[in-house]
C-alpha cells in the first residue's frame, strides 16, 4: 500500500505527559537551580514565579490563592476533595473515566452519602442544569479520556451557596475559563503546557479558602493534604513554600513552557493553535469514511484530547474482543513509521483513537498525521484478514 507522503516533523500526540512546545531542546534549561534546598531563597523565588506566572497569564482572580502541590493534577484534586467536601449535598457529574473515579472516591473512599450522581456514557455529557446551588459540584471541565468537554460555565449560579470543584487539567491554557463560577480548580504541567510529571496546581476562590478555615472533615488528612494549620490557610504553600521536595528541573522546564506562553502572545493563542489542531482533524474526519468524533455533539468536542471512532463497517463486525487488538495493530505501525505515538484509547474508552491536540502541537503535524491513520487503518485490516485466511 502506498504510504502518505508527508509525516509529521514531531511525532508526539500523547495525552499525558504531552508534546513538549516547538523548539525545546534541553539547552532551554540551563536556568535548572539544582543540588540546592528548594528552601534556598533563588528556588523559592523560581517557584513563585510558577504561580504567579500562571496567574497572570490565565487572567485568575487576584484574590484567589494558586498553589503547586505534590502528585500532579490526581494529587491537587484529591488534597481539595478530602480537605473541602462534607458541609453540604455533593452533585457529580461523570461521563469519562477520571470524572467517573472522583465520584467512586467521593461515595466509596470518603463514604459520603448525601451525593447525587449524573452519569454519561462516553461520547456524551449529562445535563448539567441538574445541578442544585444549594450543593457542592464537583466535575471535570474537558474529559480526557473520552474527548467530551464543558460548552460554557453558564449552567453554574452566580448566586451559589456551594462550592464547584473543577478538575481542569487538560483544560487549562485551551479554553477560556469563567473563573468567578469556579471556587477550586486544579491542574497539571504535563497537558497543554507540555511539562513534566508530579507537580499539581490548586486554585481557590475566597469562598472556598473560607470553608478551609470554618471546617474540619471528620476523617484524619494525611500531611500531603493539609492546607491549614490552627484553622487558618498555610499561605507559604500559594507563595512557593510547597509541601514536599519539588523537581527543580520540572520547575525550570515549566518557567521554559510559560516564557514560551509569553512570547506566544498568551492565553489567545493558545487557544487558537488548540482550535487550528481540532480543525485540521474535523476536515479530515469530514472527507473520510469510516470515522467519526466520540463526542456526539460538537458544542462539547475537546479541541484538546481529541477522541475517534471508527464506525467502518468491518470494524464494527469485529468481535468486541478484537478491537482494541486492532487498534493496537494501528498504533504500532504509526509508532514504527514514526508518524504518532501513544494515540491509542484511553484503556476504560470504547476502543478508538485519543490525539492530543493542545497548543504545543503544531497544526502542520496534525494535518500531516491524519491521511496516515487511514493509511494505518488498512494496513491493519489487510494484516487481519491474511491472519484470518491463513488459519
Amino acid at each position: 500500500m502506498e504510504k502518505p507522503a508527508l509525516k509529521p516533523k514531531n511525532p508526539c500526540f500523547s495525552s499525558g505527559p504531552c508534546a513538549k512546545r516547538p523548539g525545546w531542546s534541553f539547552d532551554n534549561l540551563s536556568h535548572a537551580l539544582l543540588g540546592r534546598s528548594h528552601r534556598a531563597g533563588p528556588l523559592k523565588k523560581q517557584l513563585k514565579d510558577v504561580i504567579e506566572k500562571q496567574k497572570e497569564l490565565l487572567g485568575i482572580p487576584q484574590d484567589y490563592v494558586v498553589g503547586i502541590v505534590p502528585g500532579s493534577d490526581t494529587g491537587a484534586f484529591e488534597m481539595a476533595l478530602w480537605s473541602l467536601l462534607g458541609p453540604r449535598g455533593i452533585d457529580v457529574f461523570a461521563w469519562e473515566s477520571f470524572s467517573s473515579g472522583w465520584l467512586s472516591d467521593i461515595t466509596k473512599q470518603l463514604k459520603l452519602e448525601n451525593v447525587n450522581a449524573y452519569e454519561a456514557e462516553y461520547g456524551q455529557l449529562p445535563d448539567l442544569s441538574q445541578t442544585d446551588p444549594a450543593n457542592d459540584c464537583v466535575f471535570v471541565w474537558n474529559g480526557t479520556t473520552s474527548g467530551v468537554r464543558v460548552p460554557n460555565g453558564d449552567w453554574i449560579s452566580a448566586s451559589r451557596e456551594g462550592l464547584t470543584f473543577c478538575d481542569a487539567t487538560s483544560a487549562v491554557f485551551a479554553y477560556d475559563l469563567p473563573w468567578d463560577k469556579l471556587d477550586v480548580t486544579t491542574w497539571s504541567w504535563q497537558k497543554v503546557l507540555g511539562g513534566e510529571a508530579a507537580h499539581g496546581m490548586l486554585v481557590l476562590s475566597p469562598r472556598a479558602v473560607e470553608r478551609l478555615e470554618s471546617y474540619t472533615p471528620a476523617w484524619p488528612l494525611p500531611k500531603v493534604f493539609r492546607l491549614t494549620k490552627k484553622g487558618a490557610l498555610i499561605g507559604g504553600i500559594f507563595q512557593g513554600e510547597t509541601i514536599n521536595t519539588p523537581s527543580m528541573l520540572a520547575v525550570a522546564d515549566a518557567l521554559d513552557a510559560l516564557r514560551w506562553v509569553e512570547n506566544i502572545g498568551g492565553l489567545r493563542t493558545t487557544i487558537a493553535r488548540a482550535q487550528e489542531n481540532l480543525k485540521a482533524i474535523e476536515n479530515w474526519v469530514a472527507k473520510t469514511d469510516g470515522f467519526e468524533f466520540l463526542a456526539e455533539d460538537p458544542a462539547s468536542r475537546s479541541a484538546t484530547s481529541v477522541c475517534l471512532k471508527i464506525t467502518d463497517a468491518w470494524f464494527q463486525g469485529l468481535p468486541e474482543d478484537e478491537k482494541t487488538p486492532f487498534i493496537k495493530a494501528m498504533c504500532k505501525l504509526l509508532e514504527e513509521e514514526h508518524v504518532a505515538y501513544d494515540i491509542a484509547g484511553y484503556r476504560d474508552a470504547p476502543a478508538g483513537l485519543r490525539i492530543w491536540c493542545g497548543a504545543t502541537v503544531s497544526g502542520d503535524d496534525v494535518e500531516a498525521l491524519m491521511p496516515w491513520i487511514g493509511w494505518a487503518f488498512a494496513a491493519a485490516k489487510m494484516e487481519k484478514q491474511r491472519q484470518s485466511e491463513a488459519a
